[in-house]
Order: structure tokens, then sequence, then C-alpha cells
């Protein structure tokens, strides 16, 4: 038995169950420093989630509010959240019994993108948004300051300099709006295979925008576990593959951030397989990009 957080949270939790906790067990995964616990009284149990740092209080505020705007047999079953506002945290079923991959199979992977189709049809009142809310465009932000993507290693300054307006102008091309519900965070830490079907956690940053955008986002994380390469799946598209290359391009070198140290090392893993994609989507050399 892990320890358990204070005693106030202990009963704010048993408060939203109805039963109280006996086991705490913290759940690993995850890339920001959110308390996650599997709580249990012999065979009843349940996943909580608690915000820790102002940064987390956000997103937490964020996912409960998301929670009460999804419904479909993609969203885990929310069992209560108490949306404190210094504090607040949210318990859903326990999936850790779950099959969470990788690996992929053949199945697993049309298992998945099927759910990640029913979920963008799927109607929502969330608000609208997209990628880049509340963010700066890829390409540009590469273009302003280039010395930590450089630092990467994948092109090199002249590479950079004769091929950016190409990636730069695809990206501007992109539609992020849309009215699909979105999850905008689709890796595969945060989704499973249950025997109901997939589940998607941590809903964040979830909205009604473009859903290739969406597919599109989650595609690079897949192909890096020893899935399909993106344009297998979504061909023929330099403007969504431009965008999301850049979306990790910006991110990937700078330094790590505060309190979410394993964030810039995912960026780096996606933009492994998002950078290849974006070059074939818009016919570019790959200069040094291939290491």
């Amino acid at each position: 038995m892990d320890a358990a957080p204070d005693p106030d949270v202990i009963d704010r939790i048993a408060r939203i169950l109805g039963w109280t906790p006996r086991v705490w067990r913290r759940a690993t995964g995850g890339y920001t420093p959110t308390a996650r616990y599997v709580v249990s009284d012999g065979d009843i149990s349940a996943f909580a989630k608690i915000a820790t740092t102002p940064v987390t209080v956000g997103m937490l505020h964020r996912e409960i509010a998301a929670y009460g705007k999804i419904s479909g047999p993609f969203v885990p079953r929310l069992l209560g959240a108490d949306p404190d506002p210094d504090q607040p945290l949210l318990v859903i079923e326990d999936l850790s019994t779950a099959t969470w991959p990788p690996p992929w199979s053949p199945a697993s992977i049309a298992q998945v993108l099927a759910a990640i189709h029913v979920m963008h049809a799927t109607p929502s009142t969330l608000p609208p948004g997209g990628l880049l809310q509340g963010r700066a465009a890829g390409w540009p932000s590469v273009g302003s300051d280039p010395g930590p993507f450089l630092a990467l290693g994948y092109v090199d300054q002249h590479w950079l300099d004769r091929h950016l307006p190409a990636l730069i102008a695809a990206e501007s091309e992109c539609q992020l709006s849309g009215n699909a519900l979105t999850h905008l965070d689709l890796r595969s830490d945060n989704l499973c295979i249950t025997p109901e079907g997939v589940k998607f956690i941590d809903w964040t940053e979830a909205c009604r925008s473009n859903p290739d955008v969406d597919l599109g986002f989650f595609l690079p994380s897949l192909a890096f576990e020893g899935g399909p390469l993106p344009d297998a799946i979504l061909p023929r598209n330099p403007a969504i593959a431009a965008t999301v290359a850049g979306f990790f391009a910006a991110r990937a070198g700078l330094p790590d951030i505060a309190g979410s140290p394993l964030v810039s090392r995912v960026q780096r893993e996606q933009l492994s397989t998002a950078l290849p994609w974006a070059l074939r989507a818009l016919d570019l050399p790959p200069g040094s990009a291939e290491r």
C-alpha cells in the first residue's frame, strides 16, 4: 500500500464514492505531477486524480468540465468530481486491468481507429477550440527561434533556410476548427482497451474541432510504437502533416518543463516520426532529417 493523501482528500473521495478506500496504490504513467491513485476496498475499486500544482489545478478543472459535456462508449465511467478551486479531484472507473498498448497489433490498431471515428461522430456541447488554441503556430515559431529545433540534429541551418517557407505555407493551410468532438491528446498512455471497448482518458484538451487534426496528432506516436506510418492512415494531407510536425518541432528542443520532465522526451519521440511524415507529404528532401 502506497502512502495515502491527506485525510481531507480521503474524506472528499469517500463522499464521492459512498465508501472509504482502504488501499491506496499510486498509479504509474502520466507526464504531469498530478497525484493518481487506484483505490480499493475489497472487491470494489476506482481511480482518483488529484491536482497538486497551479498548472494541474487548471488542467483538472478543464477535464472535470469536459466530463460534464461528453458521453459515449469511449468515455470512462465518471464516479464523481470535486471542482474545489484550490485542489480539484476527479474519480472515474478503475481501468488498471485493461489492456494498455503498446505493443500494437493490427486488431488493436483497427479497434482504436474505429473508436476515434465514433468519438468524432458523437455530438458534444463542448466549446469550439483547436490544436493551437492559445498556442503559437509551430513552424513560424521555429523560424523565429530555430536554435532549439536545430540542436536536435534533424536538419541543419542550410536545409531549414531553404525549406522552412514551404513548411510554414503548408501549416497555414491547415483548417483547425470544426464541429467534431476531439480529444487532441491521443497517445497510447491516454487510451486502453477494455472488454466493453476502447476508453480514452485525460480529456483536458477536449473541444470541438477538426477531426483529421485530432487523428493526425495521434499518428506519430502510433508509428513510433511500431504502428503504420501516419500517411498510411491519413494520406495526401500535407497541411495536417506540416501542422503536427511543426507543433513538435517548436517544442521538442526546449528545456524540460518544471514538474513534467518527460513531456520533452515524448515530444522528441513524436517529432521523430512526424517530421519525416511532413517531408514525404510536401515532397521535401530529407537533408539530415534521417539520422
